[in-house]
Parts: C-alpha cells; sequence; structure tokens
C-alpha cells in the first residue's frame, strides 16, 4: 500500500536514505567522510521531519513494514528509493507509477553515472534530455529525465 508518510515513519524513511545512499552512492563519491560522517540516521530523520519535505513523501508499506519511499514536489521526483533487501519486487515500480498517475510528475534529475537508475526510469518512460549540471558540491553531474517525450 502506498500512503502519505507521517512522523512515525521518520526512522524507517531516514534507515532506508542511509543504507540505499551508502551502498549506491559510496562508489560514485567517493567520500567516506560523508558516507559514513554525515549521513546518520538521525540526523536525517530530524532534516526529514521538516514539513515541507515531510508533507511531500509517500511511503511503500507491507505488513506493516515501510519498504520504499518517494519524495515529489510539483511535477518534479526527488527522491525514490527502496530498502536494499527489499529491492526486484516491484516496489520502485510501483511507487513511480503512483508519482505518475496520482501527481502527474514529469520529470527527475538522477545522477550520470548512477546508471541502475537510469535504466529504471528509461523502462517507465522517461527519456535523457541532454541537460545536466553538477550536483552542488560535488564534482558528479546530474542529468534530467523527462516522462513521455
Amino acid at each position: 500500500m502506498i500512503r502519505k508518510a507521517e512522523k512515525k515513519d521518520l526512522s524507517r524513511i531516514a534507515e532506508i536514505l542511509v543504507f540505499v545512499k551508502r551502498m549506491k552512492y559510496r562508489s560514485i563519491f567517493h567520500d567516506d567522510g560523508y558516507s559514513f560522517g554525515n549521513l546518520q540516521v538521525i540526523s536525517v530523520a530530524e532534516e526529514y521531519s521538516a514539513p515541507s519535505i515531510l508533507d511531500n513523501i509517500w511511503v511503500y508499506e507491507e505488513k506493516g513494514i515501510v519498504k520504499g519511499l518517494i519524495h515529489i514536489e510539483d511535477k518534479e521526483i526527488i527522491e525514490l528509493y527502496v530498502d536494499y533487501f527489499f529491492q526486484g519486487q516491484g516496489i520502485g515500480s510501483k511507487l513511480i507509477e503512483f508519482a505518475i498517475k496520482e501527481h502527474d510528475v514529469e520529470f527527475l534529475w538522477t545522477l550520470e553515472k548512477n546508471q541502475d537508475a537510469i535504466a529504471f526510469y528509461e523502462a517507465h518512460g522517461f527519456k535523457k534530455t541532454g541537460d545536466r549540471q553538477l550536483e552542488e558540491g560535488t564534482p558528479e553531474y546530474i542529468i534530467k529525465c523527462v516522462y513521455g517525450i
């Protein structure tokens, strides 16, 4: 079931974000100081407790366990993460289909080096536009993908 995130979900949301970001991005950014210093469950939970963020997150919950999340603002997917242990079960697909159908999302930005994410988004109708920019505070590029072009 996909539902609006609540304060009670914050620790689980933070846990998913921290673990998946460490697993996926450490090999791209090579920044252990960030991965294991700045990126901590408590600080992420505090950051995401702001209404401006939490009000724009939906979670995928099954049998009382939050297994994934999607962060949508206006017509943009800001983040989509599925707990590493539950990947490959169609949860990400359900979340992205929800965003398309219920929120008319039009675009997203993703790391250019995250080929798994790009393939996933392309499989769901997103296409690279050629727009790219530096991810703030890093030497890595993000690329824009638009739905339905």
